[in-house]
């Protein structure tokens, strides 16, 4: 039985933009390697960016909702516990994600285009680190997070270390990436010993 028409398009996006990457993936591509045509492409996805935005929702390692639940209910386990859960989902998003945005870097025009569209659907690359924000300053809020400390920075330390070990290693090459669970161990760990209380390890 054949896959819906939404489906085949976005495994077909998922595809194209993790091969080739975004900046050169087209939608007329896309709806040939679906197996329809660009016309009922546009009938589910009203842009390449809103596919991409779909493909990083619904293809990749889920770190948003997981921000959305910790935010709302952050005491119910650890702090080390909750921030590893958070580092190893994002360290596996970003080792997913590197390989299909990393082309619309080299493009200028092509990269502000695609930014404004993100934004216009009220979405972007920092969406991450405002959601990680929440959840440390929940935690703040509950004592489990020194009051000093800057929830904002940590977020971004966090998140930003998790990138980098995508970009940093050759995953099929001589030096490949650390294990993801001792990474994300290692890193919260780290971070934690500069902005935790006592009472959140």
């Amino acid at each position: 039985m054949q896959k819906p028409a939404r489906e085949r398009i976005l495994t077909a996006a998922h595809e194209l933009m993790r091969t080739i990457g975004l900046a050169r993936t087209t939608t007329k591509e896309i709806a040939k390697a679906a197996g329809c045509s660009e016309a009922a492409l546009y009938k589910h996805f009203a842009s390449k960016e809103e596919l991409f935005v779909s493909v990083l929702q619904e293809r990749l390692p889920q770190l948003s909702p997981l921000l959305h639940r910790l935010v709302a209910d952050p005491g119910s386990r650890s702090v080390e516990e909750n921030l590893v859960e958070i580092a190893r989902a994002a360290a596996l998003f970003y080792e997913q994600s590197f390989p299909i945005a990393a082309s619309l870097y080299a493009e200028t025009q092509l990269r502000n285009r695609h930014q404004e569209a993100l934004r216009e659907m009220g979405t972007g690359p920092h969406m991450p680190i405002t959601g990680l924000d929440g959840y440390l300053r929940a935690e703040q809020q509950a004592g489990r997070i020194a009051a000093h400390a800057d929830t904002f920075a940590a977020a971004s330390l966090l998140l930003g270390a998790c990138a980098q070990r995508s970009f940093a290693y050759d995953t099929d090459g001589p030096h490949p990436p650390p294990p993801v669970d001792t990474f994300a161990t290692g890193l919260v760990r780290t971070l934690l010993a500069g902005i935790a209380t006592e009472s959140a390890a």
